[in-house]
């Protein structure tokens, strides 16, 4: 077994004990005793190498005694089942015999130095309750610390607990998020992939090309929660391609990309490709009048400006022209749960076209360990 193994070992059997109280509780009694002495030195002497260590040794005992009694019986049995006045009733109880046996080491440490309990510590040997006064107050202020430490370790653990959960649920929602808008894309693709088989063979078989490429981004390449901005556009460029072979060239597509994206920013899959499908899903199919779709990304620094307008039909509204579906409700959730303060969301609908316009503030991509590791070679 090597070194590391006995020190792992050690400390597991150190805390699983838990050991470390003791010296806890001596450092806590000596830091005391130090202030009532006004000498670190004279407390250390007084506590380890006189015959006041049995008393000190009594207020550590038998004080950790009834903090460890009142933490892990009294107030689970009573307190936490609300039963208070029987709670309060037993830790009364049990500071008084806390501070009766502590009293009793005061006798000790007249016994073991050989001196009587007036001339070691100025009190008549009969007179046992004037010894409360020290050791009375004393075990209050233990079992209040004691106390203080297990709610506060509690509440702790509660929040931590809670933060657990609060990020599960996250985590959680955005999956679903996630993969509820996955479906809703693959029905609207294969719809438009089954229309042209039957209106153009040529143009399906590249469509389904297209839409392999889409399918291995979606299955193998979007997985994580940030993904390279780059890699996000050239899904957004595939789809385009594959809708601007559906409409067959009834939609005028305008897709302008100021400049080439770095590789070092990331964005959330599917951030931007919700807004680009509801105006391909909602164009005017207007013969008599120009049907568009108009597309612009720009990067300043790690600024990200989106923009997709798209032309409208003339006639009455309908919920789905609203883009009332459940693709954009999803975009506007996952934008509150991802980039909460980092987005800046502006939609339009009027004058027979309807703009999105988006502005996202981009995080650089985390590298991986091992990509870490090899750059510092």
């Amino acid at each position: 077994m090597n070194r590391l193994s006995v020190d792992t070992l050690n400390q597991n059997w150190l805390f699983k004990y838990k050991l470390y109280h003791i010296p806890f509780w001596c450092v806590y009694h000596y830091f005391w005793f130090t202030i009532a002495v006004a000498n670190p030195v004279a407390a250390a002497k007084s506590m380890f190498f006189s015959a006041y260590s049995v008393k000190i040794l009594a207020y550590v005992i038998f004080q950790a005694l009834s903090v460890y009694f009142n933490l892990y019986f009294l107030m689970p049995r009573f307190m936490k089942k609300g039963h208070l006045t029987q709670y309060v009733i037993y830790l009364s109880l049990t500071v008084i015999c806390a501070s009766s046996l502590i009293n009793g080491g005061y006798y000790l440490s007249a016994f073991f130095a050989g001196c009587s309990v007036k001339k070691m510590f100025g009190v008549e040997p009969s007179d046992f309750a004037s010894f409360y006064n020290t050791s009375f107050p004393s075990t209050v202020a233990s079992m209040t610390l004691g106390m203080s430490i297990k709610l506060t370790k509690n509440w702790l653990q509660t929040q931590h607990r809670q933060q657990l959960l609060e990020k599960e649920k996250l985590e959680t929602e955005l999956k679903f998020l996630k993969y509820q808008f996955n479906p809703h894309f693959l029905f609207n693709s294969i719809n438009s992939i089954f229309f042209l088989i039957h209106k153009n063979p040529g143009m399906a078989s590249a469509s389904l090309a297209k839409f392999s490429e889409l399918l291995r981004y979606q299955l193998y390449e979007c997985n994580d929660h940030q993904i390279p901005l780059g890699k996000e556009l050239t899904y957004l460029e595939n789809f385009i391609e594959l809708e601007k072979l559906r409409q067959n060239n009834n939609v005028h597509v305008s897709f302008d990309v100021d400049e080439q994206m770095p590789g070092h920013l990331g964005i959330a899959p599917f951030i931007l490709m919700t807004f680009v499908e509801n105006a391909f899903k909602h164009v005017s199919k207007d013969a008599e009048y120009s049907n568009w779709i108009d597309i612009k990304l720009k990067l300043t620094n790690n600024q990200l400006d989106f923009y997709v307008a798209n032309s409208t039909s003339n006639e009455p509204e309908t919920e789905a022209v609203n883009y009332g579906g459940i693709g954009l409700k999803n975009a506007k959730r996952r934008l509150d749960l991802i980039y909460p303060d980092l987005h800046k969301l502006e939609i339009q609908n009027a004058d027979n076209r309807f703009e999105v316009h988006l502005q996202l503030t981009l995080a650089e991509l985390e590298q991986p360990a091992a990509t870490l590791q090899m750059a510092s070679l």
